[in-house]
């Protein structure tokens, strides 16, 4: 399934798949993101697969967020690879 972002104010829907092949549209949707926005919440809850590379780019822009000092909220009970992920670096 191809990956689709929709979005209202500050509040991003993320529905399909986000792997490598459609990794340019989260990219090009979210870059820049906190330039214009101080809280930007993300649900993922009809993601339906995520590879490693999607991953990081969600792991970059929660970096990108604390590097600027903005809010950033992942919600939904999407990928489990994503929760994981950072499961395993809160623990480390």
């Amino acid at each position: 399934m191809d990956l689709k972002i929709s979005n209202c104010n500050n509040f991003f829907k993320i529905k399909g798949t986000l792997d490598k092949n459609n990794l340019d549209v989260f990219n090009s949707q979210f870059k820049n993101i906190f330039e214009n926005l101080d809280v930007l919440t993300i649900s993922i809850e009809e993601v339906e697969s995520m590879d490693r590379l999607g991953v990081n780019a969600l792991t970059a822009l929660h970096k990108e967020a604390i590097a600027k000092n903005k809010s950033l909220s992942i919600i939904g009970l999407g990928c489990k690879d994503l929760y994981n992920h950072f499961k395993t670096e809160i623990a480390a």
